[in-house]
């Protein structure tokens, strides 16, 4: 239990490997100089996606597990779920901003008091809908109340969100450079409680506030989909990149590798930093169970996921359309009829616990990442957003414990 319930900077710490004398192949599995540090040139992030095949044993201390939750459960239910998450040793949970779902700052507040290790935060947090400064008086409130355990991670947010809020399309335009100047607004606000500030997207005068975090300084993630311009933004200046639709070998090491590209630009070491993927799926005894619950709940993402990202996954863009356009007319069940269960396979993770461990060491860990958050289909999902049943399907507290008990043991 006790490696999933380091801090922040003690996690860090165990994700720098040492440097030695130079090798006399410096690009040599496990040779390490100054230059070439972890087994990696520090110049040539990009390059270096086949040396993780033989290195991972030393990185697995660092291994993080936690829970994306979709807040639309009974609040008492969700409240033990944070607490089950808490007892179990998951790192964090964080949790889904948007209006489609119960709010899940309040939902965080009230499981500060009922949890005392789990960190608890947004993912993501949107500064288009919402002002920098809101989102950083928020977390630091939320890092006062969990006493040091809030985490941020923001992006632009969602954008179909965004035409449901008839935002101007020119306030979407340019999102790497507002993200940028959300970054720097969001730091310099926490750190300082005031800020004076003009810029391209945002300009304060005066403006303070009595929030203060308990971390100093605290930790500010990207989220991102697309890419890769998010993902280097996110490598060059955050403290990590949490993406998420990400499941293919393909995908993940597209994601990885312009992550290193951001960091080796601004001289950053990519270790230190979190690198996190959001995988949807189900996890149950029987497999069929699970991946038919994760094809469902899957289906509905089918809207918010880019082209390119469906491409990554082996998946024309126009094989889902008549999909999506039947979710957007109303009409669920065509929409899921629509949805064969080879899309639901390759934009999901379902089956039992031998079959995540597989995806784990076949795609998730070679490609660089250390830190998986998962969202599980469960009876009250599935039945809610698609109306229907699936036998012999576990509860949510139910797949989390089977994921704890049978998954993340074998790490």
């Amino acid at each position: 239990m006790a490696k999933w319930r380091l801090d922040e900077a003690e996690v860090r710490s165990l994700r720098l490997a040492p440097c030695v004398a130079p090798a006399a192949d410096a690009n040599a599995i496990g040779t390490r100089n100054p230059r070439v540090c972890g087994g990696f040139r520090e110049a040539d992030y990009p390059s270096t996606i086949g040396a993780f095949e033989g290195r991972w044993h030393e990185k697995i201390a660092a291994m993080r597990w936690s829970y994306q939750l979709l807040p639309e459960h009974p609040l008492d239910e969700l409240l033990s779920t944070l607490e089950l998450l808490d007892d179990l040793g998951f790192w964090a949970c964080y949790a889904a901003d948007e209006t489609y779902h119960k709010d899940m700052w309040a939902l965080l507040a009230a499981g500060a008091a009922r949890t005392s290790r789990l960190r608890l935060g947004p993912e993501v947090a949107g500064i288009i809908l919402k002002d920098p400064t809101l989102v950083a008086q928020q977390i630091a409130t939320l890092d006062e109340l969990t006493d040091g355990r809030a985490e941020l991670v923001f992006s632009t947010g969602n954008f179909a969100l965004l035409e449901q809020y008839h935002v101007p399309p020119e306030q979407a335009k340019k999102p790497i450079q507002r993200l940028r100047e959300a970054h720097e607004v969001i730091t310099r606000f926490l750190a300082d409680g005031r800020i004076d500030f003009n810029g391209d997207f945002y300009s304060y005068s005066g403006l303070f506030t009595a929030a203060r975090p308990r971390q100093s300084p605290f930790p500010i993630k990207l989220g991102g989909m697309r890419g890769p311009r998010s993902f280097e933004l996110a490598g060059e200046i955050a403290d990590g990149l949490h993406t998420a639709g990400a499941y293919s070998r393909e995908a993940l090491d597209f994601t990885a590798d312009a992550f290193r590209r951001g960091a080796a630009r601004a001289g950053r070491n990519w270790e230190t930093l979190d690198l996190a993927d959001n995988m949807l799926g189900a996890i149950a005894e029987d497999a069929d169970v699970a991946r038919e619950a994760a094809r469902v709940v899957a289906a509905f993402y089918l809207s918010s996921m880019p082209p390119e990202l469906l491409l990554r996954h082996g998946v024309e863009p126009a094989d889902v359309a008549p999909a999506i356009a039947a979710f957007n007319a109303g009409d669920v069940g065509r929409a899921l009829a629509l949805t064969p269960s080879a899309i639901g396979d390759a934009l999901s993770v379902g089956g039992t616990a031998e079959d995540w461990i597989e995806k784990i060491k076949r795609d998730f860990q070679p490609a660089g990442f250390d830190h998986l958050l998962v969202t599980f289909a469960d009876p009250f999902l599935v039945e809610s957003w698609a109306g229907i049943r699936i036998d012999g399907l576990p509860s949510l507290d139910d797949q989390i414990r089977l994921f704890h008990s049978r998954v993340m043991s074998a790490f």
